[in-house]
């Protein structure tokens, strides 16, 4: 049973607020590339353990399959598709501003958001633990935001205020998720989780490890993925 569009309202501001408490940090003091991994490595192991306890078993139990493949397919078309315009848009403003940069996080934020409202179709619980996975993601997003603002000369209101509007592309992308299942059939809600499931999968696979493994890692970094996934894992037994 889905949520309601106000819980998942409540559920998703705690990403949006993340997103400009990272920018703000990026205005103090900018993070270590040892610590910057550190959190990639913990934020892609929840990500990925409510994928593997949660979302996949879920889809695994509707036994739809052919709903299942052509939303997986499509959710991996759209994340090759956002990634291609994403470097594409960087590589030509990057000698002028961060534009290109700050657009490409602004579709992800919105597809973040819509993530989160598309996960209450397999339960609360499920929302909530998805949620808690992209807290750690959208915070080092504002923190990228904030330092690539900071970079380009921008004031610290400006920086404030483009986090501010990530967050709400971030709550606006959350209530047409949770609109969206609120409205179609079960057929299409599957497919609509299968193309969740394959964007989750690129932000893991192709986002945040990539960039975890841009420096050299320690031993202990590379643990952190492992952590962050037995601590959402138990969180999902105690819940």
């Amino acid at each position: 049973m889905t949520a309601t569009l106000q819980t998942v309202f409540t559920y998703a501001s705690l990403p949006a607020i993340a997103v400009l408490v990272g920018a703000l940090i990026a205005l103090v003091r900018q993070p270590g590339a040892g610590l910057r991994s550190a959190i990639q490595h913990f934020a892609a192991g929840t990500v990925f353990s409510v994928l593997a306890v949660e979302l996949l078993p879920d889809l695994m139990h509707r036994r739809m399959p052919w709903p299942t493949f052509i939303g997986f397919t499509l959710g991996v078309a759209f994340m090759l598709a956002l990634k291609w315009f994403g470097d594409k848009n960087t590589a030509e403003n990057a000698p002028r501003s961060p534009k290109g940069l700050i657009t490409a996080m602004g579709v992800d934020m919105t597809l973040d958001g819509a993530l989160i409202g598309l996960s209450f179709a397999a339960g609360e619980k499920q929302g909530l633990l998805l949620t808690v996975g992209l807290v750690l993601e959208v915070l080092f997003l504002g923190v990228s935001c904030g330092t690539s603002l900071r970079a380009a000369g921008q004031s610290a209101m400006k920086i404030g205020g483009t986090a501010a509007i990530l967050g709400i592309a971030l709550l606006a992308g959350a209530g047409m998720g949770s609109i969206a299942l609120s409205t179609v059939s079960p057929v299409y809600v599957d497919a609509l989780l299968a193309f969740g499931v394959a964007a989750l999968l690129y932000l893991v696979t192709e986002e945040l490890l990539v960039e975890a493994h841009e420096e050299r890692e320690t031993p202990v970094q590379a643990a952190m993925f492992f952590l962050g996934f037995i601590v959402l894992f138990i969180i999902d037994m105690l819940v």
